[in-house]
């Protein structure tokens, strides 16, 4: 079973202009055009059986809406073969933040994404530190964009020295950061968290990190604690699987990274 730990996609009637606005900010072109359809026919061609969906929630108000569309994308899949998995979403300018936790995990949602830049909140502000404990008290992973935003490269809101902050002081037991790391901040990453107790995902890193640079993480953190994952619609799945292919000559390791070490992780 391979696992793709990080993708998005957006409801039909928002999918594609989003996605074209999301082009413009960042200055690249989307593999696909955010929609469900066009995701699962990406896993297909490539043989993905499972891609965990993580959605952003941009302001507080959104938290309803983005969470229900979560829970109902899960049922429509559950026991399907090619199928999606979505985790839910939190602002950290929550009213309640334990309220809104509690409720993500009576919807059944397994885990949830932040994202710094897009929540304009620095990763060690004392509101994600206190939504990553209580998330590790109700056993929810907990997903960080890490590093540079290609749409907000001018202050990074995740930087290894807050990610080590709050590795030290949280200690989040599912806690996993996205572009292995930090994205384009990898020789940092090798320095100073590569080894800790945390998982990377490899989303966006093919053909963006020197195959050097990604093989001396590998060998510091281990295969145990790195999840395939391309960031999709914004990378390929199959040319993120030839990446890990080419690079990961170790078959046991090839297969932790590629879906064993995600089937620990979430209940698929």
């Amino acid at each position: 079973m391979i696992v793709d730990f990080h993708t998005h996609i957006f409801p039909e009637k928002i999918a594609v202009k989003t996605i074209e606005k999301l082009e413009k900010k960042a200055d690249v072109k989307a593999y696909l055009d955010g929609r469900e359809s066009s995701l699962i026919r990406s896993m297909e061609q490539a043989g993905v059986s499972v891609s965990v969906i993580l959605p952003v929630v941009t302001t507080p108000q959104q938290f309803e809406t983005v969470n229900r569309f979560a829970a109902q994308l899960n049922e429509k899949y559950e026991g399907k073969d090619i199928r999606l998995l979505s985790f839910g979403g939190i602002h950290p300018d929550s009213a309640d933040y334990k309220k809104d936790l509690r409720e993500i995990k009576h919807l059944g949602l397994q885990g949830i994404k932040l994202h710094p830049d897009y929540q304009n909140t620095f990763f060690d502000d004392i509101r994600y530190k206190r939504i990553l404990d209580y998330a590790s008290q109700l056993g929810l992973v907990c997903v960080t964009h890490a590093g540079i935003d290609i749409g907000y490269p001018d202050n990074v809101r995740c930087t290894v020295a807050s990610i080590i902050n709050v590795l030290e002081e949280v200690a989040p037991e599912k806690l996993v950061l996205a572009h292995y790391g930090g994205f384009k901040l990898w020789e940092e990453v090798e320095r100073e968290i590569a080894g800790r107790d945390v998982y990377l995902d490899t989303a966006y890193t093919a053909d963006l990190i020197a195959d050097e640079v990604f093989l001396k993480i590998l060998k510091k953190h281990g295969a145990d604690k790195i999840l395939f994952a391309t960031d999709s619609p914004w990378s390929g799945q199959a040319e993120s699987l030839e990446h890990i292919r080419r690079l990961v000559e170790d078959q046991g390791d090839r297969e932790r990274i590629l879906g064993v070490n995600a089937q620990g992780l979430v209940k698929i």
